[in-house]
């Protein structure tokens, strides 16, 4: 039986594209300035971060004296590098009409998840998820399991009787699978090939997953 639907968020529901112009934008957006200086401290200090620190510390260190408003400029300057998924509406619709829960359950480092969140409004989407899950709420991070059972306790809702939609191998695909729920490989917008992590299904397409849907609920 099934009962939810869950999502990754980037490269899933939307495409996200790197762009190092965007980059020196977003810091001249929010800095008021050009300052190739702290782009390239920036650089080694944000994107060479493992561990995660909270970016608005991150920003601290970097000598910026409002980081809030720092990361909400910069959040608005990298919108052309998101790119909603056409079918992502239409795709919850029906999920929703058969019955299941939907959500998101992502990663939310270095935006906070008050912007994604916006996000989702934004691009209609938050009327068709029954929970949204943001690690920057829940202390954890995919793969780790307790940022799925978060989700899936939120919805009443038993790991067997779910499944999870993402890009990524070792966080969606091997992290929600770690935890019992079956998993599909979102693959319309990157093919993620980690060796030896192997989905339930793999979805080519939207379409692709509402037939895995139909068929466990059946």
């Amino acid at each position: 039986m099934l009962d939810a639907v869950l999502f990754d968020w980037t490269n899933t529901l939307v495409e996200f594209t790197w762009d190092d112009e965007l980059l020196a934008a977003g810091h001249r957006a929010a800095l008021g300035r050009d300052d190739p200086e702290f782009t390239a401290r920036y650089r080694k200090l944000v994107l060479g971060e493992p561990e995660h620190r909270p970016y608005a510390e991150l920003l601290a260190e970097l000598g910026v004296v409002d980081p809030d408003r720092f990361i909400e400029v910069e959040h608005e300057t990298w919108r052309p590098a998101h790119r909603v998924l056409s079918a992502a509406q239409a795709m919850l619709v029906s999920l929703r009409r058969r019955g299941l829960k939907t959500g998101i359950v992502a990663n939310s480092w270095p935006e906070p998840a008050r912007l994604l969140r916006k996000d989702v409004e934004l691009y209609g989407l938050a009327g068709e998820l029954d929970v949204q899950v943001w690690s920057e709420e829940v202390g954890a991070r995919k793969p780790e399991p307790e940022i799925f059972l978060y989700a899936l306790d939120r919805l009443g809702v038993d790991p067997i009787n779910a499944l999870f939609v993402g890009d990524s191998l070792q966080n969606d695909v091997q992290g929600a699978g770690d935890v019992g729920m079956t998993t599909a490989q979102a693959l319309w917008f990157r093919a993620d090939d980690t060796p030896e992590i192997e989905p339930g299904y793999m979805a080519f397409t939207p379409m692709d997953v509402l037939n895995a849907a139909r068929r466990l609920a059946a």
